[in-house]
């Protein structure tokens, strides 16, 4: 039994999740991804005071007591981001980094599961093997896709179509989306600058642009940011899940499936389905692993019943 209390984190443990934060705003991660990732190292230190394999190992336990599964592996998975952002940071402890020896030599096949070394040269959490799931089913579909663009456009709320569109055809994340300006419209596209002088370059199709320009024209916005609220602020992440969400219910389509980032999943599986370049769409996501990417390939479990009607008649 893992008999852990939990307490306040230290300052010091605090001041770096804090920074932790500001990485991950930088890279452009959405609201929710930032909130799950940070709220998971904070966990980690209300419960030890010290970052080493024996309390990773003891942290796993503890999620493993008291989650369900899949709780278990998001709190892993943001564990994990928060360790790598250490590593790069160069303020990982030494305990959690594994040198390499001679020529030839790889991760250490001594690794102290449930915490194993990893490629990026630390150790990290091993996530808790369950049934694979082969299926997105949170990702609104095409079908519900359109419906809800064509009722925004039917009832006049133009401002809320056009965050679908861009949404849905660029495959941005909401924090990105926040940063195209009335000028990256007649370029084209948005160079999205990450910390490490990376560069992501966000392209808006023509057929966006060609419906997008004359609109904000007609609302006399030909310069700045063109995502602003009644008092000419730019409108926030939360604000945007929450009118998603009002307009999910309002054409009777399941809000589970309406928040922002469901349309850059959205974006994903209609590129592959298109054009079937894992390696091309990982680059325009701003994926650092093409793995990430790999899921896309997948189908949702209505699509796989749907193939199956199709193709068992026996």
């Amino acid at each position: 039994m893992n008999n852990t209390t939990e307490r306040a984190p230290s300052e010091a443990a605090l001041s770096s999740i804090e920074d932790f934060r500001r990485f991950l705003e930088m890279q452009g991660r959405a609201y929710k991804t930032i909130s799950l990732y940070t709220r998971s190292a904070i966990l980690f230190y209300s419960l030890y005071e010290e970052l080493n394999i024996v309390n990773l190992k003891l942290y796993r336990e503890f999620l493993l007591e008291n989650y369900p599964v899949n709780t278990v592996n998001t709190r892993i998975y943001g564990m994990n981001r928060y360790l790598d952002y250490l590593r790069q940071a160069d303020q990982i402890p030494d305990s959690l980094i594994y040198h390499v020896y001679a020529a030839g030599a790889g991760t250490p096949s001594s690794s102290p599961a449930p915490v194993r070394a990893s490629k990026n040269g630390i150790y990290r959490l091993q996530p808790v093997i369950e049934q694979h799931r082969c299926y997105l089913d949170t990702v609104i579909s095409q079908r519900d896709y359109e419906k809800l663009k064509r009722c925004l456009k039917r009832d006049g709320n133009l401002y809320w179509y056009f965050v679908i569109r861009f949404l849905g055809a660029t495959g941005a994340r909401v924090s990105e989306l926040l940063q195209i300006k009335a000028e990256d419209l007649k370029l084209g596209y948005l160079d999205l600058y990450t910390k490490g002088g990376k560069i992501r370059r966000l392209y808006f199709p023509r057929s966006l642009c060609s419906e997008a320009i004359p609109f904000y024209r007609e609302r006399g916005i030909r310069s700045g940011y063109i995502f602003l609220n009644r008092h000419g602020q730019l409108i926030t992440p939360r604000g945007i899940e929450f009118q998603l969400k009002a307009f999910a219910k309002r054409y009777h389509i399941d809000p589970d499936t309406v928040y922002p980032h469901s349309f850059r999943h959205r974006f994903a599986k209609n590129f592959l389905k298109r054009f079937n370049d894992l390696s091309l769409l990982a680059d325009l996501m701003g994926h650092d692993s093409i793995e990430t990417t790999r899921v896309y390939l997948t189908q949702t479990s209505h699509e796989q019943k749907a193939l199956l009607d199709r193709i068992i008649t026996w």
